[in-house]
């Protein structure tokens, strides 16, 4: 087998809501395209998944790639943990974590590709460290405002 490189990146960001507010919001993987900007098609049922369940996403960067993924964990309100596999960077996991923090909540998103052909570069990881803020203020943005 060839050598593979591990690849992890987490971040995160307080968002004025309980934890279930924001949880619905992200597991709920139809409203990824409001907040991934790569995302921008979602097949499955319009609400937030549970352990067990699939769904695919049209996912478009440089070329279009429809990814099936499959819920691995689902503790309302706390975890959340989904896989996909992929030919271009291996497996891909994104894992939410939710944390109180008074009135408000922490809430980390985390990509692992645990079998990635190659490290990603700096610049790589510029862009990915960039969209994934972008990505949590939508999510704030989005959230926040559904509680209003």
């Amino acid at each position: 087998m060839a050598d593979t490189v591990a690849f992890e990146r987490s971040h995160h960001i307080l968002i004025d809501t309980p934890a279930q507010a924001v949880y619905d919001y992200v597991t709920n993987p139809n409203t990824w395209p409001e907040w991934i900007a790569a995302s921008h098609h979602i097949d499955c049922p319009d609400r937030p998944l549970r352990k067990g369940e699939t769904f695919e996403e049209k996912w478009q960067t440089r070329a279009e790639v429809l990814l099936r993924w499959t819920v691995l964990e689902s503790v309302p309100h706390r975890l959340w943990v989904a896989t996909a596999d992929t030919d271009f960077i291996g497996p891909i996991v994104v894992q939410y974590t939710f944390e109180p923090a008074g009135d408000a909540t922490r809430y980390t998103r985390t990509v692992r590709n645990p079998a990635r052909p190659k490290a990603p570069t700096p610049e790589m990881i510029a862009r990915i460290d960039a969209e994934a803020q972008t990505a949590l203020q939508n999510i704030k943005r989005n959230v926040e405002a559904r509680a209003r």
